[in-house]
């Protein structure tokens, strides 16, 4: 069905469904007639790909995906969705919906029963409550995927691309860096939406890298300094550390001295190299 970004379709659908929109899920649907097509094409939805979506809405989306890739598996928590979605997919033989959780889903077991000789992408519009939980489910499940394509809050998004060592550098963003390579893609007015949301969003894609690009000791424990490190963003580094993570100051400030830095640079001005020295220097001293 290619008219599911018309106003009076969706509301007929709705109508007949009985279906209205959940606060409590984040639901905002597409409107914006151009705006999925630019997600599919830049999301990696294309012949030899299998799409995993989070989130269908009516499945704008969707059916985007499903004109492009081989395959698509959206995963869609609402149970209400599920009869507006067998009426709004009907014509494609190539999607599966699964009407669960993302968040407690075996997206590896997904991939090995549906995408076999296949690459893998992930593409969504995700609700702004859940964004960077979701983004780190995909990243840290190591999952064999080439890239995740997501629609966010504008914020959100600025934050994950941000390069460390910048201003709207934060945990998640180094976190982001650890994984993947990221781009913002494109913005997304709040009048793309239905209801539209009280603030902008953008469209970013998060192409993951074969291996880290800094060697850590643990990375559980990395993890946990990059948390401590930004969890009090108006102290420097060896304070935020210190007091976060339990951790000796003077051990901290022999940390971050051996790393060749100041005791009183700020957290948003370490790279993500630096940021894995401190680590690993107070790893080994631990």
């Amino acid at each position: 069905m290619d008219n599911l970004t018309n106003i009076n379709v969706i509301k007929d659908i709705f109508e007949r469904h009985g279906f209205t929109f959940s606060k409590a899920l984040g639901q905002n649907f597409i409107v914006n007639p151009s705006v999925c097509p630019k997600i599919a094409e830049m999301g990696n939805a294309k012949e030899g790909f299998g799409v995993i979506e989070i989130g269908t809405g009516v499945g704008v989306l969707t059916n985007e995906l499903a004109k492009r890739a081989d395959k698509v598996v959206a995963v869609e928590i609402d149970t209400r969705l599920i009869p507006i979605l067998e009426e709004t997919l009907a014509e494609y033989d190539n999607v599966r919906i699964i009407n669960a959780d993302v968040m407690k889903t075996d997206l590896g077991a997904v991939i090995e029963e549906h995408f076999k000789g296949l690459d893998v992408a992930v593409c969504a519009n995700l609700p702004y409550y859940i964004t960077s939980p979701i983004i780190m489910y995909l990243l840290e499940s190591r999952l064999p995927i080439k890239t995740i394509t997501v629609m966010v809050q504008k914020e959100a998004g600025v934050r994950l691309c941000a390069k460390p060592g910048s201003r709207e550098c934060g945990a998640v963003t180094a976190a982001v860096r650890y994984y993947s390579e990221p781009e913002l893609l494109f913005n997304v007015s709040r009048g793309s939406f239905m209801p539209s949301p009280n603030v902008d969003s953008c469209v970013i894609r998060l192409n993951i890298l074969e291996k880290p690009p800094v060697d850590v000791k643990d990375e559980k424990f990395f993890f946990k300094t990059v948390r401590g490190a930004f969890s009090q963003r108006r102290k420097n580094l060896a304070n935020s550390l210190s007091s976060s993570m339990g951790i000796d100051k003077a051990m901290v400030i022999k940390s971050i001295h051996n790393a060749g830095l100041s005791e009183n640079i700020r957290p948003e001005q370490l790279s993500l190299e630096e940021l894995a020295a401190v680590s690993n220097g107070l790893y080994c001293m631990k």
